[in-house]
């Protein structure tokens, strides 16, 4: 196990390393190969953090509505999921007759998907919901149903042993053991929660960082897209770190690996 100063030395080393990575690729496409395309392949990092301060306002609140409907659609997703996780532990019929119809609603394509949900709900805000929601319950779901089927029958045994009741079972014993097993199926699930929610922004909504990539693509304002492509990652990233701080706070007792 690293200390803090030494995660705290790894990252920095991975941050420089990207920065020198980054910044020397640019300048080899631009300076060494000549290529007239370079500021649109692989501009120069420094020129892209000054895009993102000049267009700061509308990139936040491009991200804003994203990000927030996103949000609530992981939400809906993860208790989606979590309900299903527990049904399907409850009941080994109802794990053997949902689960395979779960795993051949991940084999359509949120691309194919999205469209049609819009053409079904005719709004922009619900699609995105939707869409975040359709991404996230599946891993919330094989995930949870992993930790509570992980659970040992000698620790269930005792329980039961002790008159205790399902409920309690899975009050005090199933659902704090698997808890590690959601929050990694949830560490899954935001970012791709995040990239379901721009796609659908391409659909042609009004706003949305979507929108942004979209349109400064087709208008060749590369400055502008290669702001948006960092901010949606940040927002990834930042959906990733929410996570991991909402699993420190529920599972105090585990110490995090990263």
């Amino acid at each position: 196990m690293l200390s803090k100063k030494e995660k705290y030395q790894v990252n920095l080393v991975w941050a420089i390393g990207i920065i020198l990575v980054w910044e020397l690729g640019a300048f080899f496409l631009d300076k060494v190969t000549n290529d007239p395309m370079a500021a649109v392949k692989l501009p120069y990092l420094h020129n892209i953090i000054i895009s993102i301060s000049q267009n700061f306002i509308e990139l936040i609140g491009a991200a804003g509505l994203t990000f927030s409907r996103a949000v609530i659609g992981f939400a809906l997703g993860a208790a989606i999921g979590f309900t299903l996780a527990l049904i399907m532990s409850l009941s080994k019929i109802a794990e053997k007759i949902a689960l395979p119809y779960l795993i051949i609603s991940q084999m359509i394509p949120v691309l194919g998907l999205a469209p049609i949900i819009f053409t079904l709900a005719r709004d922009m805000n619900i699609s995105r919901i939707i869409i975040a929601a359709y991404i996230t319950f599946f891993p919330v779901s094989v995930n949870m149903l992993s930790g509570l089927n992980s659970v040992e029958n000698d620790k269930k045994e005792l329980l039961y042993s002790y008159a205790a009741k399902k409920k309690s079972i899975y009050y005090k014993l199933m659902i704090p053991y698997s808890l590690p097993y959601l929050f990694a199926g949830l560490k899954i699930a935001a970012p791709m929660s995040i990239t379901a929610s721009i796609l659908v922004d391409m659909l042609g909504s009004s706003g949305g960082i979507g929108v942004k990539l979209l349109y400064s693509l087709y208008s060749g304002a590369k400055d502008v897209f290669w702001g948006s492509v960092v901010t949606s990652a940040f927002m990834g990233i930042l959906s990733y770190g929410i996570v991991i701080v909402f699993e420190k706070i529920c599972i105090p007792w585990r110490k995090q690996i990263t």
